[in-house]
């Protein structure tokens, strides 16, 4: 009633959701894309209904209905509700604990069409209430036409899990059975779902449900026994994953993947059809789908057309390894109807009437879901009588043979949609992704794709597999993550121009001609008739195109016709008419002639202007239709006055030899179109009078082109075709020298041959030129006309003295520039011939040397010899066979010659050392002779240094010798073997410096060196190329800027460098500044560059002690800059410091010190001698340690004692010292850290006179009763001062103790250490292959499961009567169903635990045999662990949060447990396995090179105090050489033991040695051999722990060690099988589980007492007042200081191998295991459901459920990961270790005092680092994403199928059972308490599971 007052648009307002919830529309104008943003993320359905065009989006708690232009309608809200997938509707809180609100996830949505007057319904299911449905109205989806209220289980029809598909189809077919409705017709929805581990476990995955009519009792959805479903044998075995229903033909077909349980266990997808009439699912078959190239899970699917023919088109995508993960490759495969229809009659038909056999014999169909019936052989017409199978015909059917198809299409990225559209014939397929881009793909006849365009929809959004074309095929309907998008089919009109239309190459477009658009075929009104409409698509079609036009170029000046030839021209109407558009001008019409158009070029005077500097323009023509331009071609308009302009120099020849047709005016001086001149005289173009030109032209200069400068001259010029001027104008000649214009009068003379000759007048040209020549173009002029000349006509003006400086280069010019070399006047010179007035000279002087370059060359000769002089002839040939060089001849190079000023020749032998001047002979005149001398030498190499460096090069070799300095420095190279070795400094006649290239081999190498081509070697040395530098270490990682701190590099071959260095790249910091200003900007590669060019580099040398270290100091590095990286330079050899360990060099501001006496600086600070001074300061060790620092105290030391952050203690001697500075007589206290030296001022020491004199005066005026004051506070002073000088004394003493045993353990530490790590590098390559004993998963998880069991379920057989096996494993079968059941396993896991008599080791048991029974099914067995961990956190939270999983007291924590190790085995192979093994062999390394009590397995090498050998026992190492047969031969093997070691200690040793590597139960028992220690030839000696020869004291008996057989070191021993007499020698010993102590029984009989190294504390010889004495007592308590040093030995030995244990368990560098991220998220989910908000809660939680339930038992116990033998003394070890892992998971502050056990004194500085490291590991893997949910899914079904095999379930079950026979009656009763419970006859199945097992009477 309230409603109706309203307007209705304001109803419709409040109908709308919330404002979070209203929708907004988006338009994206490129693509045009239209998109409206809907609530209920991630959106997962989306219908179309055809009739009215309206659509509806199911997602998350929301349903929307927009129209087709996605306006929203209307909207409901469809959740959240109270619900839990573990109980059954409708949910009452009170029955279900366990129900929260929770989100409903659409599954179904689906249009139910009218029947008669009935209006169609939509139809909705949800994830709620088990997957039940409604109905709702179509035209308003907020009305229910049907509601599933009290749902019954036949009504539950989608999966209750949101990540399990639902598919559903609507089919009509005859209602046979029933009167039904009106017309008999029956409307029924199939529905294929997968199986949810939660609710109801017995839904098949294909149902049949009702929909019309519904006639009570009836109900609208539910399965009835009538309507038919598809039988399975195992719902979790079958777990379909369902992608698409459809209805084709007679037919419904479903496409699924799913694992392929029949052959290889892998996943695929199969196609499966069902005959629409079948209500039995007798004609049941199904296909696997091929998609070749490994695409094997369907994504998506849309059953389209392709070539007129039906066909299913599917997305499919590459599963991940054996998954049913999607990864990105994935292709569009197609698969026509007819071909899957008539795969699937073959299936049928071969398993109907040939058994499953094909032809040849080989299975062609099968029998599947592990159903009881099998394939016949019945007549052969069987398929024919029967298409939709019977009572009698085999079901359901699989083809076991694929039906192929090769991909259309491939992408890399996941495809997940489909849908097809035809246009004209064309298949189109439009395929979404998961990034939200739509891919558009012409289908080809023969199924071949071609992708044609991609449009973004929703960035980085998948598309959902529901992509829908609307009813016109206008538009795609796109549903992503949160948007609804509308995408047009194509966008053909936004092309304008058909190059563009028919380049997009989209199969909807062509262009449509006479229209000028681009449109959809139909679209064009002329489609049909040839060239109206081109399609874009075919490569072949071209636009229509003007092909030529005649003419194609005229003259401005003129008007013409002109004819286009047009191709592709469609045809017109008579009544149609095209017209012509020349540019911008108006239209004019055209004549069309077949393909030929006809127009009207436009008058001159319209045409546009011509660009300047040009001499035509291009005008394009167009063809029009009405207002439509077809085509365009382009016409050149030219000017004939513009091509005369542009050319000056030659008008006439450049107009009638242009392109254009221009003729010549020779009076009018005019370029023009026109064929005849105002002047009557013309010249045409070339093209139209071929030949000889006929312009007016100087064609030739008739006098020489040479023209000499300074001199008169005469030009005379030859010109052509001049007799066409007839007036009586002047010629005038034109020279231009350097832009300046001589005009000359010029004499015209007629010649016969139509020629003219032009004589200028003289002139004298006269100007500078700087060489021989100048180019002066000359032309001639009559009158105001300039006569064109050929181009190139210049004059050769010259000067014979420019550059001819001496009388050969003179004479060497050529003969016709006349020049001579005149000898007169005050300076010879090279003049024209004609100046010279002397008599010329015949022959030049001699040669005149001025420099000779070099003046040494070797005996051999072979060095080149510069010649530098004049007059040195003026050809090459002038000096040939000339020259000689210290009497013997050189051989002239002609390349090295130059006339007269250098001759280059070769040297040549000489046969012995000579000197002498270099001669030059030129002709007959007299040699010139060279005033240097050069001398032949004979040089010779002595020495080499360093003779060796690295093969990467870099070394600096000094070569000595003598007269090293021969030839030219060019001439000298040196060469180690083939590789040079580059001159590095200034030669000098005695030493040679190079620097070594690199070498691809090390080895050694001559040395030699070239002078020339004389080669010369260093006698009896070589040098050695060795292998390059490596470091291992570089040590602090950290200096100040100062530098100067010594960095300690270890590594190997670091003596073959010669000059290391360390380097340090800094920048400026305003640069850096600049980079972050403009950040952007420098992602270009050359602002890079530019940059970096500000880089400058700082380096010290460094100081090489041996080949394995060295010392660098480093650089000093000034506060302004930013040190961008440290490296050190080994000659070529340029080691990062990163590279060296992954860690960076760091330099922190210098540290600050504060002047001793900060009060007053300038004043002395007063010193009382015997104390110490203390010097404040800040960040003092920030980067560097105490022993770096030194102070000094004037020229004495003050010896540093302590050094803090903010304190340095130094003491200074007794006396004061010197002042090292002379003005100053106190000293001052300078303190030195590397290069920083600080001066914090002076320092005085105090003298012992305490007082100064009173003055009388204060005497006198001073009262008795002050004396006695003054007296009494200067005793106390003295007392005060006496006891604090005792207390400071003691201190020194302490700190000094201290500090000596800090050294004496760090330099045992670092020995040990050094010898641990050669052992552990020989270890390393073991393990690197297969050297990991890591236990098979059989065995590791037999320790884990059931640690401490002899005979492990695993391993056990079903020990039961063949007559009764069958039988009761059939019911332990039907156990297995029930406990696939969640409601059942729950109940019987709290029944068991609600038990008395179940004790805390039965519940361990049960959660193991659980473990193994349901390790196929590890999904489930999660499902069921976290809803039981639910009900634990709910029960602690009540008591107190922080005890929950503190222990294992109840099943689930067990299964937890076990959960954990199965989930971690992976990372224990891969990751945590190796340094765990690292850490064991590091262990068992130290603790045997120590003694070891063989009785009480004390050490005197480990971490345990209570296990600590205190004893100083006197023992030496020994080498044994132990022979070892290996195949025939024997050799003999060395083994370390100690003379203390019992036999069997040694025995142990030997096998450790000689099965090194191997596991230990491969090895043979140390009690199975025999030692015997050989010696001489025959000499064989048994030893054993315990004959004849044990030394007996009182009740005491002694093993028989090395030292007792006096054994010697090197002695020969050799282990031999144990003969059966020598069995009872030995100590008998009986180990007990985990513990390697032995029992001794044999010896206690006859009271003897056995002992090793050590006496036990019950010695009955002591006194019993002795026992009980103080000072006893203490010193048992009390851990002397030597023992502690032993203890961090050990410790700081194994730190590194414990450190990276640590870290591979807790580094969240490579991502954490998933099972840890996945636990942690629902740990994390849990606190949150419950309003816990204390991270100390959670944490806890954490560490309780990962580290000290999995690490620490690892930890403890190596064995159950490692195949190794754990001894008591490694045992206690690793029990301090994993304590110490147990303290570093707690959140309570570490603190430690006296009373504190050892092992926490130990790790007391390293627990804090081990705590952040947990810390960060919790907090990385919080703030990492969540939602792993579907990665740990596949995780847990891959561990299902890997290791399932291995488990032994049928005895799990077995063993289960006896506890269900245990508590039988109490599981019944609290079976049939539960509702649920009695819905599924849950008690009932229990009771078939007795009677089967143990034949139980029930009452069945």
């Amino acid at each position: 009633m309230l409603a109706s007052s309203f307007p209705p648009s304001l109803l419709f307002l409040l109908l709308l959701p919330p404002p979070s919830f209203l929708s907004d529309v988006i338009v994206a104008f490129d693509p045009p894309v239209w998109s409206v943003k809907l609530s209920g993320a991630p959106l997962s359905h989306l219908v179309l209904d055809p009739g009215v065009g309206r659509l509806y989006v199911g997602g998350v708690d929301h349903l929307y209905q927009l129209t087709s232009d996605l306006d929203v309608m209307s909207h409901v809200r469809t959740g959240p509700h109270l619900d839990s997938p573990d109980c059954l509707p409708p949910i009452v809180p009170q029955d279900c604990p366990s129900a929260t609100p929770t989100h409903n996830h659409n599954k179904l949505l689906l249009l139910e069409a009218g029947q008669e007057a009935e209006p169609g319904s939509l139809i909705v299911c949800g994830s709620l209430n088990q997957g039940i449905c409604d109905k709702r109205s179509l035209s308003n989806i907020s009305q229910l036409v049907y509601l599933t209220s009290n749902p019954v289980d036949t009504q539950y029809v989608a999966a209750n899990d949101p990540r399990v598909s639902t598919v559903a189809v609507v089919i009509t077919t005859e209602n046979r059975q029933e009167g039904g409705g009106a017309s008999g017709l029956l409307r029924l929805m199939l529905v294929g779902r997968g199986y949810t581990s939660k609710g109801p476990g017995d839904i098949p995955p294909i149902t049949t449900r009702r929909l019309y009519p519904v006639i009570p009792p009836r109900r609208a959805f539910s399965q009835e026994e009538e309507l038919g479903k598809l039988v399975v044998g195992s719902y979790s075995e079958y777990n379909n994953h369902f992608v698409k229903a459809v209805a084709h033909g007679n037919h419904v077909y479903f496409l699924f993947s799913r694992r392929d349980m029949w052959h290889r266990k892998e996943y695929r997808t199969y196609a499966s059809r069902l005959c629409t009439s079948d209500r039995s699912f007798y004609s049941y078959v199904e296909v696997p789908l091929l998609c070749r190239g490994g695409y094997n899970l369907a994504q998506g699917a849309s059953l389209g057309n392709h070539s007129g023919e039906p066909a299913l088109f599917i997305v499919m995508a590459t599963g991940q390894a054996s998954t049913p993960v999607a990864t990105g490759r994935s292709a569009l495969c197609v698969y026509g109807m007819a071909e899957l229809d008539s795969m699937l009659r073959r299936a049928q038909e071969v398993c109907y009437t040939k058994g499953g056999q094909g032809s040849s014999g080989q299975e062609e169909a099968y029998i599947e879901y592990a159903v009881s019936s099998k394939c016949l052989k019945l007549p052969k017409d069987s398929l024919s009588e029967y298409p939709c199978g019977g009572e009698h015909t085999p079901n359901p059917i699989a083809s076991a043979v694929p039906l192929p198809a090769t991909p259309t299409f491939t992408s890399t990225t996941q495809l997940t949609a489909v849908t097809t559209a035809t246009e004209a014939g064309h298949t189109i397929a439009f395929l979404g992704d998961r990034e939200g881009q739509l891919h558009k793909v012409l289908v080809r006849s023969d199924l071949s794709g071609d992708l044609y365009g991609s449009v973004m929809v929703d960035t980085g959004n998948g598309i959902s597999a529901d992509l829908l074309l609307d009813k016109n095929q206008q538009h795609i309907y796109v549903l992503t993550t949160s948007r609804l998008s509308k995408v047009p089919v194509s966008s053909c009109e936004r092309q304008t121009d058909c190059g563009a239309c028919l380049s997009m190459r989209d199969p909807y477009c062509g262009w449509c001609v006479l229209e000028g658009r681009c449109s959809r075929k139909l679209e064009c009104r002329r489609h049909k008739q040839p060239n109206h409409w081109l399609w874009s698509f075919q490569p072949t079609n071209q636009c229509v195109m003007v092909q030529s036009l005649q003419p194609a170029n005229q003259s401005k000046d003129e008007q013409t016709q002109v004819t286009l030839a047009v191709i592709q021209l469609p045809a017109l109407t008579e009544a149609e008419s095209l017209s012509c558009v020349f540019g911008l001008l108006p239209p004019q019409p055209a004549i069309v002639m077949g393909t030929s158009i006809t127009c009207q070029s436009p008058a001159p005077e319209l045409l546009p202007p011509m660009p300047t500097g040009r001499d035509h323009m291009i005008l394009s023509v167009s063809l029009l239709f009405g207002h439509v331009i077809i085509t365009t071609g382009n016409m050149t308009f030219y000017d004939c006055g513009a091509v005369s302009r542009l050319n000056q120099s030659s008008q006439c020849l450049s107009c009638v030899s242009s392109v254009w047709r221009c003729n010549w005016c020779p009076l009018d001086q005019l370029c023009t179109h026109n064929q005849s001149c105002s002047n009557q005289h013309i010249i045409l173009n070339q093209r139209d009078s071929p030949g000889l030109s006929s312009c007016p032209l100087v064609f030739a200069l008739q006098s020489s082109t040479l023209v000499p400068l300074g001199l008169s001259s005469s030009v005379v010029l030859q010109g052509r075709n001049l007799d066409v001027f007839t007036d009586e104008a002047q010629y005038m000649c034109v020279v231009e020298v350097e832009g300046v214009q001589f005009n000359l009068t010029a004499a015209a003379e007629k010649t016969r041959d139509n020629t003219h000759t032009f004589t200028c007048s003289s002139h004298q040209f006269q100007f500078s030129v700087s060489q021989l020549q100048y180019l002066a173009p000359v032309y001639l002029r009559r009158g105001e006309r300039r006569i064109d000349v050929t181009p190139g006509l210049r004059l050769q003006l010259y000067d014979c003295s420019a550059g001819q400086s001496d009388c050969s280069q003179c004479r060497a010019v050529p003969e016709e520039y006349g020049c001579m070399w005149c000898p007169e006047g005050p300076t010879p010179s090279c003049v024209y011939n004609q100046s010279c007035s002397s008599v010329p000279a015949d022959t030049c002087p001699p040669p005149l040397i001025t420099q000779v370059l070099p003046v040494s060359g070797p005996l051999e000769g072979g060095v080149l010899v510069t010649i530098i002089g004049s007059n040195l002839g003026m050809r090459y040939q002038d000096v040939v066979g000339g020259v000689t060089v210290a009497g013997v001849q050189c051989l002239p190079l002609p390349e090295g010659y130059q006339i007269s000023t250098q001759v280059v020749c070769e040297l040549q032998p000489s046969g012995r050392q000579r000197e002498g001047p270099v001669l030059v002979t030129v002709g007959t005149t007299p040699p010139g002779r060279s005033t240097q001398i050069f001398t032949y030498q004979d040089p010779q190499l002595l020495d080499l240094v360093p003779d060796k460096g690295p093969v990467s090069g870099g070394t600096r070799l000094t070569i000595s010798g003598r007269q090293l300095l021969t030839g030219q420095k060019s001439d000298l190279s040196a060469f180690l073997g083939p590789q040079p070795c580059y001159i590095a400094e200034e030669v000098t006649d005695t030493q040679y410096v190079c620097q070594t290239g690199s070498s691809n081999q090390t080895g050694v190498v001559p040395v030699r060196v070239f002078f020339g081509k004389a080669e010369r070697t260093v006698p009896g040395v070589s040098f050695r190329y060795l292998d390059d530098p490596v470091i291992t270490e570089a040590t602090p990682a950290e200096s100040f800027y100062a530098g100067g701190r010594v960095v300690v590099v270890t590594g190997r071959n670091l003596d073959v460098v010669q000059k290391p260095i360390i380097a340090v790249w800094v920048e400026p910091v305003n640069v850096q500044r600049v980079r972050r200003r403009r950040r952007l900007a420098l992602l270009t590669a050359r602002q890079q560059l530019v940059f970096n060019s500000t880089m400058t580099t700082v380096m010290e040398h460094c100081s090489v002690l041996s080949s394995s270290q060295m010392t660098c100091l480093t650089p000093t590095v000034s506060p302004e800059v930013k040190v961008k990286g440290v490296w050190f330079q080994l000659d070529n050899v340029r080691v990062h410091y990163e590279s060296i360990k992954g860690k960076s060099f760091t330099y922190y501001p210098n540290p600050e010190f504060f002047p001793l006496n900060r009060e007053a600086p300038d004043s002395p600070y007063r010193f009382k001698p015997g104390g110490v001074i203390a010097v404040e300061g800040q960040d003092l060790i920030r980067a560097i340690s105490r022993g770096e620092v030194t102070a000094r105290l004037g020229d004495q030391e003050c010896e540093v004692k302590t050094l803090d952050n903010t304190h340095l203690y130094c003491e200074p001697p007794e006396t004061q010292p010197l002042s090292v500075d002379d003005s100053n007589e106190l000293p001052s206290l300078k303190v030195f850290m590397g290069n920083l030296q600080v001066d914090l001022g002076l320092v005085q020491y105090d003298s012992d006179s305490l007082l100064s004199p009173v003055p009388l005066a204060a005497q006198i005026s001073l009262g008795a009763g002050a004396a006695v004051i003054i007296l009494s506070v200067l005793v106390i002073i003295l007392m005060y001062r006496r006891k604090s000088k005792q207390a400071l004394r003691d201190y020194k003493k302490v700190l000094l103790q201290l500090e000596t045993l800090e050294i004496n353990v760090g330099d045992q530490c670092r020995k040990e250490f050094t010898d641990l790590m050669t052992e552990m590098m020989d270890l390393s390559s073991d393990v690197g292959g297969p050297g990991l004993p890591l236990l098979d998963y059989r065995t590791y998880a037999e320790r884990v499961f059931f640690p401490g069991q002899q005979v492990a379920p695993l391993s056990r057989q079903l020990d039961l009567p063949e007559s009764r096996r069958q039988t009761v494993e059939q019911g332990l079968q039907q156990l297995n169903n029930l406990l696939n059941n969640r409601l059942f396993l729950t109940r019987f896991i709290h029944t068991l635990e609600a038990q008395q008599g179940f004790s805390q080791r039965d519940r361990g048991y049960v959660a193991s045999l659980l473990t193994m029974a349901l390790h196929d099914k590890l999904e489930y067995f999660t499902e069921v662990m976290k809803s039981l961990l639910q009900d634990l956190v709910q029960q602690y939270v009540a008591k107190n949060p922080k005890l929950m999983l503190r222990r294992t007291e109840t099943v689930v924590e067990k299964m937890l447990t076990n959960w954990m190790s199965i989930c971690l085995y992976s990372f224990l192979k891969e990751v945590a396995g190796e340094p765990l093994y690292m850490l064991y062999r590091a262990i068992k390394y130290q603790v045997d090179k120590g003694p070891v009590d063989a009785v009480t397995g004390k050490a005197k090498r480990t971490l345990n105090d209570s296990h600590l050998l205190r004893e100083d026992i006197d023992y030496s190492a020994m080498t044994l050489t132990v022979l070892v047969k290996n195949g025939v031969e024997v050799q003999p093997c060395p083994v370390k033991v100690l003379d203390t070691d019992t036999i069997t200690q040694v025995k142990d040793k030997i096998l450790d040695q000689v099965y090194r590597g191997a596991p230990f139960s491969q090895r043979p028992a140390a009690d199975s051999l025999d030692m015997e220690w050989r010696s001489g030839q025959a000499g064989h000696l048994t030893l054993s722990d315990d004959d004849v020869t044990a030394v007996v004291q009182g009740r005491w008996k002694r093993l028989n060690t090395l030292q007792h057989y006096k054994v010697p070191d090197g002695a020969t021993v050799a282990l031999v099988p144990r003969s059966q007499s020598s069995g009872g020698g030995g100590v008998n010993q009986v180990f007990q589980t985990g513990e390697k102590t032995p029992m001794l029984e044999g010896e206690e009989e006859e009271g003897l007492r056995l002992w090793h190294l050590v006496k036990s504390s019950e010695d009955p010889e002591i006194p019993k007042h002795r026992k009980s004495s103080m000072r006893e007592r203490e010193r048992a308590k009390a851990i002397p200081e030597i023992y502690l040093t032993r203890l961090l030995s050990m410790k700081g030995t194994l730190q590194k191998f414990v450190d990276d244990v640590f870290v591979a368990v807790l580094s969240t560098k490579r991502p954490p295991p998933i099972a840890v991220r996945f636990f942690f998220d629902f740990l994390d989910d849990m606190a949150e459901k419950h309003g816990i908000d204390d991270p100390e809660t959670v944490h806890i939680w954490k560490t309780n459920s990962l580290p000290l339930r999995f690490w620490v038992n690892i930890l403890k116990n190596p064995q159950f990961v490692l195949d190794v033998q754990v001894s008591d003394s490694i045992d206690a070890v690793l029990s301090v270790i994993a304590q110490t892992f147990i303290d570093s998971c707690t959140t309570s502050e570490h603190k430690v005092g006296r009373d504190s056990p050892v092992n926490k004194l130990l790790y007391a500085r390293e627990i804090p680092r081990y705590k952040q490291l947990v810390e960060r590991y919790y907090s990385d893997i919080h703030s990492a994403a969540s939602g792993c949910y579907q990665e740990m899914n596949s995780t847990l079904t891959e561990l299902s199928g890997s290791f399932a095999s291995e488990m032994n379930s049928v005895v799990a079950l077995h063993e289960l059972y006896k506890y269900i026979n245990k508590y039988y009656d109490q599981i019944i009763m609290s079976l049939e308490e539960d509702s649920s419970g009695q819905k599924m006859q849950l008690a009932y199945r229990l009771q078939q599971v007795a009677a089967l097992v143990e034949n139980k009477v029930t009452d069945l």
